[in-house]
Order: structure tokens, then sequence, then C-alpha cells
């Protein structure tokens, strides 16, 4: 009921908004799910605003996207075959998602042309560079093909640390979306797990600008992999170093809001 709520708001109320109207519905919709789980977002001492730019994070659940979307709405970075999902496909296409096209070099410039116009207007544009989702215990090596935009742009990279814990506050594989899990399967999970808090942790800021792409990610990959293991994650890479690229941004805790 929730997904077609959301399909009829699309398709009778976004064309007569603001784009700016269209992404405060678009945040309410994810609050709003994630309050029906029972997924709460982890709350701190202060509160920070998610600063435009590329914002990148590590791929646990298909739940990432409105655990984003609740604290910034943002454009996100998708493969080309959820268009073609029921439902699902055409409320993305509808809601700024940009299609990843494989294939040719001339489906990848259009695709890195359409991040870079949303950067450019000061959007959030958010992707998962390791391409595919973990069970949170680990996180992949990042894709840097999917930096370009933000130096091409020239704008700022926000890396999140994003884990989901349970009601003790340990790590929980619920929301896990991996291997073989059908999505039925992991809404389950997630339902009957109850209590679950997704904390997002926002960290340093970098400026793309002054970066090459390899750079960003592998700083990117290690700043979530050490903060991760520093807060009860199992990666333990090393922290980032002072050689790292330039960072803009203080490091925070970044409160939710139910």
């Amino acid at each position: 009921m929730h997904l077609l709520w959301g399909m009829a708001t699309v398709a009778a109320v976004y064309p007569w908004i603001s784009l700016r109207w269209r992404r405060a519905l678009k945040q309410r919709w994810s609050r709003q799910l994630l309050e029906m789980l029972g997924i709460r977002l982890k709350t701190g001492a202060g509160k920070a605003a998610l600063p435009a730019g590329l914002v990148v994070c590590n791929h646990i659940s298909w739940l990432d996207i409105f655990v984003i979307n609740a604290l910034a709405p943002a454009a996100f970075v998708s493969k080309a075959e959820v268009r073609d999902w029921p439902l699902i496909g055409w409320l993305c296409a509808r809601t700024e998602t940009i299609f990843l096209e494989r294939g040719s070099r001339a489906a990848a410039q259009r695709t890195r042309e359409r991040m870079i116009d949303h950067l450019q207007t000061g959007a959030h544009v958010a992707v998962f560079p390791e391409g595919t989702t973990t069970c949170g215990e680990r996180v992949l090596p990042f894709h840097a093909a999917l930096f370009q935009s933000a130096i091409d742009a020239r704008r700022t990279v926000i890396p999140l640390a994003l884990r989901y814990l349970d009601r003790r506050g340990d790590a929980s594989r619920a929301p896990a979306y991996e291997g073989d899990t059908t999505l039925w399967q992991c809404l389950r999970a997630v339902a009957c797990a109850g209590g679950l808090t997704a904390e997002v942790r926002v960290l340093a800021a970098l400026d793309a600008a002054r970066c090459e792409r390899r750079e960003l990610a592998r700083h990117c990959h290690a700043a979530i992999e050490w903060h991760l293991g520093q807060h009860g994650g199992r990666p333990q890479a090393e922290a980032p170093t002072d050689e790292a690229p330039a960072v803009i941004e203080p490091d925070v805790v970044l409160a939710g809001q139910s």
C-alpha cells in the first residue's frame, strides 16, 4: 500500500510541484517506510546537514537507498535493469534515478554526463561503488569510474559508513540482501527482526577537484572500512593518513529524524 501511495503521489502530484517539493516528499516517504518496518535512524548529540556532492556508501541492502533518502534526498545511480522491474522500475524512473548503461563508451559517457548535470545543480548524487551488496561484515573494493563525475563537476565527495544494529546494539544480518536472498525473504527478515537501527556515519568530505578518481576511491574505501571496524564492524583497515585527499568537512555522526 505504501508503494502504491508513492506511485500515486508521483503520478498525480509531481507534475504540479517544484523539484524542491518533490525531494521533500521523497524524503518523507522514505522516513515513513523505515518507520513502518520498525527501523530507526541513529541519533546523536549533534546534528549536521549532508553537504551537496557525490555521496558514496557501502552497500548492504535495498534499504540503503531509503536510509540515505531519509537523511538527504538523492539521485541514485542504478543498474539499467531496474528500469524494467514491475512498479519499482516505474517509480525509480520518475524520482531522479540515473540508470547506469553498460556495453559501450557512449553509454558510459551518457551516464557520466547525467551525473555531472545533477551535481552541478547542487543536488546529491548517491552511488554504491562496490557494485553489489554484502552482509555488512566487509567492504568490497570500490569501482573508481563512478568518482569521475565529481571531479568533472568540481564537487565534493562525501563517504558514508552504514551499518544495521539489532536491539542489543550488535550488527544485524537481517537487512542483508545478498546471494540468493529474494526481496520477499529480506523484507520478511527485516519485519520479523524488529527494533533495528540504521546507523549512518558521515565521514570527512573530500575535494574531488584536487584528486584523481583512483585516489578518491582508495581513500573513501579505507575511511569507510576503518570507521566500520572502529565502531563494531568486522573490517579493520588502516586509518586514512595525512597523505589522503584534501578534507573539507569535519567527521560527524549524522542525526536522523523520525
